[in-house]
This record gives structure tokens, C-alpha cells and sequence, in this order.
């Protein structure tokens, strides 16, 4: 972790945390660990740059990524390891592979053997004979350029540990082959991650992992992108919009819904033009919400979500779909409400709770309460405000002064607000902007 979190990585936190409320919801019991990448080449080199210590970087950026993920509505991990803590993981995982042949030490080094694993590139179905690896600076003694580094010797200035061939520090890929053992255990169901993952890094993970005899994970999901100009979004490209400038924008829920609900194999194009539609048709959902509860009082989800919500999340978590079960269940919800059919509209409530609950995006739930968090208080105030002005406009068509109650309409709509007129008097909601 060398640099705070764009919206790019949320994404992917995002998308795994609705895996997780689907198994969940489906009656698994989920053991979900995300593993902190506290030491890197990266973390290192910043470091230099900075002229601050190593770990600074990796703990700060390990706090942002964490609020990140709480402000979005993320289930916290089950573990949360940091690479550092388990070095000693880390070497007997070497010792093994070194052992069994697939890999040596040189120069202080450890390097894994790719040639001595022959499935090695089946995950991203490349041949070994017409790649190369990365070189890697300051690196020597590999007995093929493609082999890479497990553990690396020590430099001068640069963090170490002791190990039986010298001290040094690990090489990324080891790291989280090593905490996977031992939080998981030699097999696993699901291991994910981004696209650009695939190789080397899983690969590498696979690889080592196997090859020191675990089963490892028994399925791969990855998720695409968020890109800007069709490029995939990163600091170095200078493109990134970090999660903590976005939330004093754009309401977390928002963002949420915005990243969480295309699908996770289907790159987001980032626009503001795009955000404002998500938040429109999020502003849809929770209208309907509103006036449920205003009508019906506290409406508690259903115990099950509709069929086809649960058909589309069972299939390759067919978000898209699920959402348009959401969006049709509000119609009807809506058709309900219209009718003054206050049974129909509380179900709808009910099932559109359950399918939210799912997607962490129930406005309802207790995580969200706090968004108002703009203010309670401050909410109460605007209420009043509000209230005096819809007075003066209901005070206006009592006398039939059309012309100033679309004036006073139109002027709070300008304000960022949305009147509608219903049988128990006007009532206003923040509008899209």
C-alpha cells in the first residue's frame, strides 16, 4: 500500500464485499481475509523519496484504504494480516520449495524456479518459451531471466530479516502466498483480485503455492477496471480520483451504488455525467422508500429476496439484472402507492429491503443512518426553512396566485431541492444535481 486509494481499487473491494453478502445471504459461512501489502518495492522507493520511514507509508495508507472501504459499506475482513508479521511463514514456505526443488538461493536471494513447475502460465494461458520476465533492478544470480524473486538480499538503508540464506526481504508474491497458508489453510474456494493481477502476481502466487504442495484456491474471479479516457485508472498515469476527495462530493451510498452495481467483469468508464445517473436512479429507489415509511411507519426487510433477484445473483453475480428486479419491484411499489394500496406498497418495501440489504445499499440500515450525517441536525434546520417557503406556496394556490407558486416550485428546485405534491401535503427531498 505506497499511495491512499482511488476509486479504482474501491471498486474491487466493493465488488467482493457483494460475493461476500450473497454466500452470506445464501446460508455460507464466509471466512474473508484481506491481506495488507505492508512492504514492497514501491513502499520502499517512496520511502527514499520522502525521507520518511518505510512503515509510515505502508500503516498510513493501510488507514486510508480501511476508511475507504468503511465509508462505501464494507463488511469488515474476518483477518486483516500485514505481510510483515509473517516473515517467518514466509521462510518455511521457501525451505519447503527449496526442498523439493523449485526453488534456490543465490547471491542471498531466493528465486522460484519457473521451469521446474510445468502448469506455470496456465491461469494466464501464456507459453514460458515466448515471455520474459520483468528484469528487476539490482537483481542477480537467476538461472533463467524469467524465474523471479521470493525473498531478495538486503541493500543498504532498506528494511530486513534474518533468514537461513542472509538477511533480506520478501518479494511480494511470497508474501501473500504465505498468509493465504495460513489463514486458509492448503485449499480455498475463491481467490480474487484486479485483471492486471493475473500475471505475474497470481501466477507467481499459484505457483509457489502448488508447487509446496497446497491445493490453493479452487476458483479465480476478477474484476475489471474504472477508467478514464479508456485508459485503467492509476496514479502514475495521473488520472486517479481518490475515495477521500470523492465522499465530500458525492454521498457514499451514491458512490456505491455507482461502482458496486455494473457488473465486476464489465469495465466503468468514469464520468461525473455517469455519477449524476447513478444517483439519480438512486434517488428513484429511495423516494420510493421514503414514502412508504411516511405512510406505513418502520417496514422491515423480507426474510427472502423475489426469485429473480436471487437467479440473477446466482448467475456470475448478474448485479445488473438483480438491480433491474430492484427497479421494477419500486414501480410497482410506486403503482401501489398511487392506488393507496398500502398493503401492496409495504411487501414492495419489504422485498426492495431485502434486495438492498444484499447489495450493502439499504438506505435504511443502521451503517447508512449517519449520512444524513451531513447532519441529523443540520437536516432538521433545512426542514424548518424548507417549510416556512412550502407555507408561502400552499398559502399562494389557496388563493389561486398560480404564477407565485411555480415561482416558489421553481425557486427551490434551482436550490438543489425536489417538491412533490402529494394527499398529505407537499414534501421536499434533496434532488439530483
Amino acid at each position: 500500500m505506497q499511495a491512499a486509494p482511488h476509486i479504482g481499487h474501491i471498486r474491487s473491494g466493493l465488488n467482493f464485499d457483494i460475493m461476500r453478502r450473497w454466500f452470506e445471504y445464501r446460508g455460507y459461512d464466509v471466512t474473508f481475509i484481506r491481506n495488507v501489502t505492508d512492504i514492497d518495492d514501491k513502499i520502499i522507493a517512496k520511502s527514499a523519496v520522502q525521507g520518511r520511514p518505510w512503515w509510515s507509508i505502508g500503516y498510513e495508507n493501510e488507514r486510508a484504504f480501511n476508511d475507504g472501504y468503511t465509508a462505501l459499506g464494507c463488511l469488515p475482513p474476518t483477518y486483516e494480516p500485514r505481510a510483515t508479521g509473517h516473515v517467518t511463514e514466509m521462510v518455511e514456505m521457501m525451505r519447503g520449495l527449496i526442498e523439493r526443488g523449485h526453488a534456490y538461493e543465490a547471491d542471498g536471494s531466493v528465486y522460484f524456479d519457473v521451469r521446474s513447475w510445468p502448469a506455470y502460465l496456465e491461469l494466464s494461458r501464456q507459453d514460458l518459451d515466448e515471455m520474459r520476465q520483468p528484469a528487476e533492478e539490482g537483481i542477480s544470480g537467476k538461472r533463467d531471466p524469467r524465474d523471479f524473486a521470493m525473498w531478495k538480499a538486503t541493500k543498504p538503508g532498506e528494511p530486513d530479516w534474518e533468514t537461513p540464506w542472509g538477511r533480506g526481504r520478501p518479494g511480494w508474491h511470497l508474501e501473500c502466498s504465505a498468509m493465504a497458508h495460513k489463514y486458509l489453510g492448503s485449499a480455498f474456494d475463491i481467490h480474487g483480485g484486479g485483471l492486471d493481477l493475473i500475471f505475474p502476481h497470481h501466477e507467481n502466487e499459484i505457483a509457489q503455492a502448488k508447487a509446496y504442495g497446497d491445493e490453493f484456491a479452487r476458483y479465480w474471479v476478477h474484476n475489471a477496471w474504472v477508467t478514464m479516457s479508456g485508459e485503467k485508472m492509476s496514479k502514475s498515469l495521473g488520472n486517479s480520483v481518490l475515495v477521500s476527495e470523492m465522499v465530500k462530493a458525492w454521498r457514499p451510498i451514491v458512490l456505491r451504488y455507482y461502482l458496486g452495481t455494473p457488473h465486476y467483469r464489465s469495465m466503468i468508464e468514469y464520468s461525473e455525467e455517469a455519477l449524476r445517473e447513478a444517483e439519480s436512479a438512486f434517488a428513484r429507489i429511495e423516494g420510493f422508500m421514503q414514502r412508504v415509511v411516511e405512510k406505513a411507519g418502520d417496514v422491515e426487510p423480507s426474510a427472502e429476496v423475489p426469485p429473480a433477484f436471487a437467479e440473477a445473483m446466482d448467475d456470475d453475480l448478474g448485479v445488473p439484472q438483480a438491480l433491474a428486479v430492484v427497479h421494477t419491484t419500486v414501480r410497482q411499489g410506486n403503482s401501489a402507492l398511487a392506488a393507496d394500496d398500502k398493503e401492496a406498497a409495504v411487501a414492495r418495501l419489504a422485498e426492495v429491503r431485502a434486495m438492498l440489504g444484499v447489495l450493502g445499499l439499504d438506505p435504511l440500515d443502521p451503517h447508512w443512518a449517519g449520512e444524513t450525517d451531513r447532519g441529523d441536525d443540520l437536516h432538521g434546520v433545512v426542514d424548518s426553512l424548507v417549510r416556512l417557503v412550502l407555507d408561502q406556496r400552499e398559502a399562494a394556490r389557496g388563493r389561486k396566485d398560480w404564477t407565485t407558486a411555480d415561482a416558489i416550485r421553481d425557486q427551490l428546485g434551482q436550490s438543489g431541492l425536489t417538491i412533490e405534491d402529494g394527499p398529505q401535503g407537499p414534501r421536499w427531498s434533496l434532488g439530483p444535481r
